[in-house]
């Protein structure tokens, strides 16, 4: 199972985020109750006033090697639990995969 899903506008990724860290950094997959399977993502911001949200975003886009406009988080703005669409035509597949390792 993965953490993202491929649509017709570009990719849905699943995110499990853990603000307040110490530095910026990817830590494998997390897999819920459902057995869905998250990225989890440390980020430096507090999770006050969206902080946490766009360092997060800031750091997937520039991972992905794509525009911050982008991406956008659908689901889960003051949860720990998150979906961020990302717009694009490019195939993130590979990098994707690279992310969770």
């Amino acid at each position: 199972m993965t953490f993202y899903q491929k649509t017709n506008e570009g990719y849905v990724l699943r995110v499990r985020l853990t603000p307040n860290s110490s530095f910026v950094k990817t830590g494998g997959l997390f897999y819920d109750a459902k057995d869905e399977a998250y990225l989890k993502i440390n980020v430096i911001s507090v999770p006050e006033k969206g902080k946490a949200n766009k360092e997060l975003l800031d750091f997937l886009a520039k991972k992905l090697d794509i525009a911050k406009t982008s991406l956008s988080v659908v689901w889960g703005q003051t949860d720990r639990f998150k979906k961020i669409c990302v717009m694009t035509d490019k195939n993130l597949d590979e990098k994707l995969e690279e992310l969770s390792k």
